[in-house]
């Protein structure tokens, strides 16, 4: 069983993020009237991109939310019709200039599921040939960390983005 929605009214919609103010019913009876649901309508994709000395490929991406230049994986939504795997490829090369092979979907979670119904997954991959610069509207450097380097900067609290502390902590977790 699940909850079911009795009641909806449209409060924005965009093709990125569509907010909903719903009434719904939870199996044992319980109602919430006016229940905010952040509706994402695609699903993104974050790569963790190793080259062969085991480093990983940073992003400095310039966040209007945060108001601050920040480290980050690659990341995006993916396109309509679009696999995990080539929606990581395709992100990689836009935001690094990086062609990228071996893909592996290592994990695929919602980060917001009490509010929002976003899916996120997480690729590992390496990359290959640098074959073109990176899209400067959205990435402002890019720079390749040490593994020891990205575990202090966790240790630091340098990297705030959720999306890309989530990957990292899953593939760090062991070593």
């Amino acid at each position: 069983m699940k909850p079911e929605r009795l009641a909806r009214e449209i409060i924005y919609q965009s093709p990125w993020v569509n907010l909903y103010l719903d009434t719904v019913q939870f199996p044992n009876g319980f109602l919430i009237e006016k229940f905010h649901l952040l509706d994402f309508p695609r699903a993104a994709v974050t790569a963790i991109v190793e080259d062969g000395s085991e480093n990983i490929l940073f992003v400095c991406v310039c966040r209007y939310t945060s108001g601050a230049a920040e480290w980050e994986l690659p990341a995006g939504g993916m396109e309509v019709g679009e696999s995990e795997i080539d929606a990581a490829e395709r992100e990689v090369l836009e935001e690094t200039g990086y062609m990228s092979e071996s893909h592996e979907l290592i994990y695929s979670y919602r980060p917001m599921n009490g509010s929002a119904n976003q899916v996120f997954h997480v690729i590992r991959c390496r990359a290959t040939n640098f074959i073109q610069e990176f899209d400067r509207n959205e990435v402002s450097e890019t720079r390749w960390f040490a593994k020891y380097e990205v575990k202090q900067m966790i240790k630091d609290k340098a990297i705030t983005d959720g999306f890309t502390l989530t990957a990292l902590l899953l593939i760090l977790q062991d070593q």
